[in-house]
């Protein structure tokens, strides 16, 4: 039978609630870690059992088809019209494609082998090999999952080693992860941060005869839900991302009974695009996804192009999936607080020394780095500057911030103290260069030196210097250096289409439909900014995008920036620096005083694809351009800086600014 919405209420707010500060005692906790580990093989499925929980996959194909916990027979989804269980998955296409969807691919092994079966743990392999007879039907990829289960653990790893052979043809990876549905009618409360929790919709609030579907299909608002608390919401599983530093632990909680489903990643060493590469979390269904490979946020450049012959391979997890429950559901949201413990604990265990196979290296395989990053901007300062909780990573070696574009390799971050000191543990052993990017300046840093890690090396890099853009004195500047448009002006959404979870939220940029409040705020006129006047909080717009005039009818925007100046070296170069935290599909053209010239003193040309506007995101890829200005194109007194995106085919075409800043050329102040 349903559990139903209203009968919750008087025990959970609807929204999201704080955890207590004192959890009640766990029952996994209590399960007696003595029990008797089992494996079942039969003719079509193979079933793992530890006492706690059982595992019931299919035999060869490695589909997950059942999770017994805690008097529940099943924690997942077997009736649904496509997509039931929990299973490996990839989209790919052919070689040459730049569309970042192509052919779905449900994993499906053709051999399973027990790899390890005693009083401790048990490792299952999946296998999928391939050849021309399957070619254009299945990735080609040889392709091994493995699904761990240990003594006394509440719950079971999964990792998978992807391979791609000599003598494969190349193709796109475009998606991998793992996904789990769970059953409909059991987990209705969604926990992905403290403050980002809430009941959600059931999965037929979405149809036709009782959503409507937005400007795409992944956002429906909710006209006739079967829980009236929803109508009037809009449902859109993006509006649940999160970025790669903050997703390490997300699931769903049942209350009847008590009990937690949490996916957990303790390394972010196997995901693409860094720390800031965004991905989604947990979404209505429900559904929980373990995402390795994406685009998302991204666009073409992280997808992986393999070309024919290329020989790669990659060991992506193991991510753990925990269940946790507790006596009374009065203390079921002490569930979130548990997981976030064990999430900590697996962190700390990484790399974990349990895995089978040799592709996987265990910590006296791996090595570290340390040193000390500061800033030099004499323009700051005379002296040097602590680079203080700076992103400090290793990641293959390419140009000055490719790390954010990187996706075949292996990627290490730490934060750096507030001396600017830093330690990266835990480096498989491979050919590297150092990255870093500080909050509060512009650009990325390098280090020159390619690092070669060993197993047990301890490499000391001492005292670098991050010297970031600078050609002179600041005149003005627009926001903060940190690699979103956060701190510009993000409006309420509009009352026909919001998410009651982002209402006073620190993330309101994730409210549906903020594009279009563009219009309405400018309706006639676009954004004018007046330096010494305007306040980038209230009066800068966090996103350019384009205006709407008719139907699927776009118009391009330019804003302007006005500024004073007392003095003019018109001999002299004026630099103007553009931080990009994110471009769909744009080109950002800049004239000075003069809004019809042609050409422009600079165009990007078309850049940018991570689509981060239309899915709720406050930054994607950056982008940084320093424009020279020759001092013969300004004047004493007002000068205009015009802004143009010139792209209208969407209206998720834009631009969101990081930070912008124009410097007078160093002989004016010397």
């Amino acid at each position: 039978m349903q559990l139903r919405l209203s009968s919750l209420l008087v025990h959970v707010p609807l929204l999201y609630k704080l955890p207590p500060e004192v959890s009640p005692e766990f029952e996994n906790r209590n399960q007696m870690t003595g029990c008797v580990l089992s494996t079942s093989v039969q003719e079509d499925l193979v079933v793992i059992d530890n006492g706690i929980l059982q595992l019931t996959l299919t035999n060869p194909g490695g589909i997950i088809r059942g999770i017994k916990y805690n008097g529940i027979d099943n924690l997942l989804e077997l009736k649904n019209k496509d997509l039931n269980g929990g299973f490996w998955d990839l989209n790919w296409s052919e070689a040459g494609s730049s569309k970042t969807r192509g052919k779905f691919d449900t994993i499906e092994g053709t051999s399973l082998k027990v790899i390890v079966e005693n009083e401790e743990q048990i490792e299952l392999s999946f296998t999928r090999m391939w050849d021309a007879s399957v070619q254009g039907e299945q990735a080609p990829l040889y392709i091994d999952r493995r699904f761990v289960m240990l003594r006394g653990s509440s719950g079971f790893y999964s990792y998978a080693i992807f391979e791609h052979l000599e003598d494969f043809p190349g193709f796109n990876l475009n998606t991998t992860r793992i996904a789990f549905m769970l059953k409909k009618d059991t987990f209705h409360y969604l926990a992905i941060s403290d403050s980002r929790q809430r009941y959600m919709p059931l999965p037929d609030d979405r149809l036709p005869e009782r959503g409507q579907q937005l400007a795409y299909p992944e956002a429906v608002l909710l006209v006739d839900p079967i829980e009236p608390e929803f109508k009037g919401e809009v449902d859109d599983k993006y509006q649940y991302s999160c970025e790669n530093k903050d997703n390490q632990v997300h699931g769903w909680i049942c209350f009847d009974p008590p009990v937690g489903f949490w996916q957990i990643t303790p390394s972010n060493e196997f995901r693409t695009g860094g720390p800031f590469k965004q991905d989604l979390t947990s979404h209505v269904n429900p559904t929980t996804l373990a995402i390795f490979v994406t685009s998302h946020y991204a666009g073409e450049d992280l997808l992986v192009k393999f070309q024919s012959g290329e020989v790669w391979k990659k060991v992506l997890g193991p991510v753990f999936i925990y269940l946790n429950s507790v006596p009374d559901r009065d203390d079921a949201l002490s569930l979130w607080d548990d997981a976030k413990e064990k999430m900590k604990m697996e962190v700390q265990s990484w790399p974990y020394s349990f895995p089978a196979s040799t592709d996987f290296q265990k910590s006296d395989q791996r090595g570290t780095v340390r040193g000390k990053l500061m800033v030099q901007d004499r323009y700051i300062s005379n002296d040097t500057i602590l680079a203080k909780a700076a992103y400090v990573g290793l990641a293959p070696p390419g140009d000055v911030g490719s790390w954010q574009r990187e996706h075949k390799g292996y990627q290490f971050w730490t934060t750096a103290d507030e001396n600017g000191s830093f330690v990266i543990n835990n480096i498989q052993t491979c050919d590297y260069n150092l990255y870093a990017c500080v909050p509060g300046f512009i650009g990325d840093y390098k280090y020159e030196i390619p690092l070669a890690i060993t197993p047990g090396c301890d490499i000391d890099v001492g005292e670098l210097i991050f010297e970031p853009p600078r050609d002179g004195p600041t005149l003005w500047e627009i926001g903060i250096p940190d690699r979103t448009a956060e701190e510009f002006y993000v409006p309420d959404p509009n009352p026909m289409y919001i998410n009651k979870l982002y209402v006073d939220h620190p993330d309101r940029f994730r409210q549906y439909g903020l594009w279009e409040r563009y219009a309405d705020l400018y309706p006639d006129k676009d954004l004018v900014y007046t330096v010494g006047v305007d306040d980038y909080r209230k009066d800068w717009f966090f996103a350019q995008v384009t205006r709407k005039t008719g139907d699927n009818a776009y118009k391009s925007t330019t804003w302007q920036i006005k500024f004073n100046l007392d003095n003019v070296d018109q001999a002299g170069t004026y630099i103007l620096r553009l931080a990009l935290a994110s471009a769909h599909n744009s080109d950002l053209q800049v004239r000075i005083n003069d809004p019809d010239v042609n050409p422009p003193v600079f165009s990007s040309g078309v850049i940018g694809g991570d689509n981060a506007i239309a899915r709720h995101g406050i930054r994607g890829i950056y982008w940084l351009f320093s424009v020279e200005i020759p001092g013969s194109e300004l004047v004493q007194g007002e000068n205009t800086i015009y802004l143009t995106q010139a792209r209208s085919s969407s209206p998720f075409q834009g631009i969101m600014y990081d930070y912008i800043r124009m410097e007078s050329p160093p002989s004016v102040y010397s």
